[in-house]
C-alpha cells in the first residue's frame, strides 16, 4: 500500500474516533461536519487511490434499474417540494452514505482480511476509549464529595444519550467477534469479554429502549442462523447478565454505601409509553394519505412544525411521507434482497470456523439491530449513526461471496456513479461552508423564540419550516 493510501486510512479512522471521544466535537453539528469530512476522504481515495476499484454490485441489472427509478422518483419529488434546496440536500446526504458503503465494500474486497483486523481494532479502540471516559467520570463522581450523581454526566460524546444508544446498537454485536473466532487466543477472549460486559454496563446506564429492542431483534433473527448465530446469542446473554450485575454494584450498591443519590437512574426510564411518538407517527401517516405517490419531498417532515421532533422516529414512515410509497417499496425490496442474501450465506457456512464467517455473523447482527431500532428511533437521520450504517453495510458487501463472480463494471457506469457522488459531496460542502459559521447564532435565535429543546435533522436545529431554521433559500 502507498503512503498516501495509508495516510488516508489513518485520517479516516481519526475522523471516525474524534467526534465522540473529543468533548469539543460531541455535538450534532460537529458530527455532521465530520461525516462530510469522512465522505470526502473516501471519495479522494476512490478518485486517486490505486487500491480502490469500482464496486462490483453495480453490475447487477436489478440494482441499476431500481437505482435509476429511485433517482427519477426523487427528482420529481424534489421539484414538487416546498423547499427544493433542502430536499436536494437530503438526496445528497443519502447519496453520500450509499457511496461510502460502496467504497468501503470495494476497499475491503481489494485489501482482504487485513482490513477486517483494522476495522475491528478501530471498534475496540473506540469502545475502549468510551469505557475509559465512563470509568473516569464515575470515579470523579465518587470522589468529588457531591451527594448527587447524575448518570447523564457519565454519557458524554453525544448531544443526546439516545444517539449514544444507536452507536452501541451497531458496536455491541461487533465486540463479540473474537469470542466466536476459533483462532482467538484465550487471553484475548477474556479481555474481549470484559470489554463487551462493560460496554453493556454503559448501555444499561444509558437506558435507551431502542438499543434493547434492536439487540432483541438481532437475537431473534440470529436464532435461525445456525450454530454461530446461537453462539453469538449465548455470549451476548452472558455479557448482559455480567453487565447487569456490574451496573447494580457500581450504580446502586456503591452509591448507597457512600450516601450518594443517583439521579436519572436507568430503571426510572423503563416504561411502555411511546414518548410522544404517537404524535409524530400520526403526522407522518397524515402526510402519506395526503401525498401517497411522491411524498412531500425529502426532509420535508421537518417542514411541518410539531412540538416533538423533525423526523418521525420510524424509518418506513419517514421514507413514505417524504419520498412516496413507490420509492419506499423499492427501497424495502432492495434492503430485503441484501438481508436475505446475507442470511442465506450465514446459513450455508454456519459450521465454518473461518474468521470471516464469524465476522459476517456479527456484522449481520449489527445491521439487524440497527434496522430494528430504526422502527422506533432516528437511526437513518443522526450523522454518526448514518456513518456506522454505511460502514456496516459496506463491510458486509465487501465480505459477501458473489455467485457467479461479477464482471467488471463498464467505464461509463464507473465514471457515472463517481461523478454523481462527487456532485453530492460538493453540494453538502456548499451547505456546510454556507451554514456552519452562523449555526450558533441561528440556534440562539431559535432558543429565544422556542426554548432550548432542539429538534435535530440535518443540523441540530433541524426544523426547516421556521424562519430561524431556513438556512437555505
Amino acid at each position: 500500500m502507498s503512503r498516501g493510501f495509508l495516510f488516508s486510512t489513518g485520517l479516516f479512522f481519526f475522523l471516525l474516533i474524534a467526534p465522540v471521544t473529543l468533548q469539543a466535537f460531541g455535538d450534532h453539528d460537529s458530527q455532521r461536519i465530520f461525516q462530510l469530512a469522512i465522505t470526502i476522504v473516501l471519495l479522494v481515495m476512490t478518485l486517486f487511490g490505486p487500491s480502490v476499484r469500482p464496486q462490483k454490485l453495480l453490475h447487477l441489472r436489478y440494482v441499476q434499474v431500481v437505482t435509476i427509478t429511485l433517482l427519477a422518483l426523487a427528482y420529481t419529488s424534489i421539484t414538487l417540494a416546498n423547499q427544493p434546496a433542502w430536499s436536494l440536500a437530503e438526496l445528497a446526504l443519502i447519496t453520500s452514505c450509499i457511496g461510502s458503503s460502496l467504497i468501503i465494500g470495494q476497499w475491503r474486497r481489494e485489501l482482504g482480511e487485513g482490513l477486517d483486523r483494522l476495522f475491528w481494532m478501530l471498534v475496540v479502540i473506540l469502545c475502549s476509549l468510551k469505557c475509559v471516559q465512563f470509568g473516569a467520570a464515575l470515579c470523579a463522581a465518587f470522589t468529588s464529595g457531591f451527594q448527587t450523581l447524575d448518570t447523564d454526566v457519565l454519557l458524554d460524546g453525544f448531544s443526546n444519550k439516545r444517539f449514544y444508544g444507536q452507536f452501541q446498537t451497531f458496536t455491541l454485536p461487533l465486540l463479540a467477534f473474537p469470542l466466536l473466532a476459533v483462532i482467538t487466543k484465550p487471553a484475548t477472549k477474556k479481555w474481549a469479554f470484559m470489554l463487551l460486559c462493560f460496554w453493556w454496563v454503559i448501555a444499561i446506564c444509558g437506558g435507551t429502549r431502542g438499543t434493547w429492542l434492536g439487540m432483541a431483534g438481532a437475537g431473534a433473527v440470529l436464532a435461525f442462523c445456525g450454530i454461530q448465530g446461537r453462539r453469538w446469542i449465548g455470549w451476548q446473554v452472558l455479557a448482559v447478565l455480567a453487565g447487569l450485575a456490574t451496573f447494580w454494584l457500581l450504580l446502586s450498591v456503591l452509591p448507597s454505601k457512600l450516601g450518594i443519590e443517583v439521579v436519572n437512574f436507568a430503571g426510572d426510564r423503563l416504561s411502555t409509553s411511546l414518548s410522544a411518538r404517537d404524535i409524530i407517527w400520526h403526522q407522518a401517516w397524515e402526510m402519506i394519505n395526503e401525498r401517497p405517490l411522491l411524498g412531500f419531498g425529502p426532509m420535508h417532515f421537518a417542514d411541518i412544525p410539531n412540538p416533538v421532533a423533525a423526523h418521525p422516529h420510524q424509518a418506513i414512515l419517514q421514507w413514505a411521507c417524504e419520498w412516496g410509497i413507490l420509492s419506499t417499496l423499492l427501497v424495502m425490496w432492495l434492503v430485503s434482497k441484501g438481508v436475505w442474501a446475507t442470511f442465506r450465506e450465514i446459513r450455508v457456512n454456519h459450521r465454518s470456523t473461518e474468521p470471516v464467517n464469524a465476522l459476517r455473523v456479527c456484522l449481520f447482527a449489527s445491521l439487524i439491530g440497527a434496522l430494528t431500532q430504526s422502527m422506533v428511533d432516528g437511526v437513518i437521520v443522526m450523522p454518526y449513526s448514518q456513518l456506522w450504517l454505511a460502514i456496516v453495510v459496506g463491510w458486509l458487501i465487501g465480505i459477501h461471496e458473489f455467485s457467479p463472480e461479477p464482471k467488471a463494471v463498464r467505464a461509463f457506469a464507473r465514471r457515472g456513479w463517481v461523478a454523481f457522488l462527487t456532485l453530492a459531496v460538493a453540494y453538502l460542502g456548499y451547505i456546510t461552508v454556507r451554514d456552519a459559521p452562523d449555526l450558533k447564532q441561528r440556534e440562539q435565535a431559535y432558543i429565544q423564540e422556542h426554548g432550548d429543546r432542539f429538534q435535530p435533522r440535518f443540523w441540530m436545529q433541524g426544523v426547516i419550516a421556521q424562519p430561524s431554521g431556513r438556512l437555505l433559500e
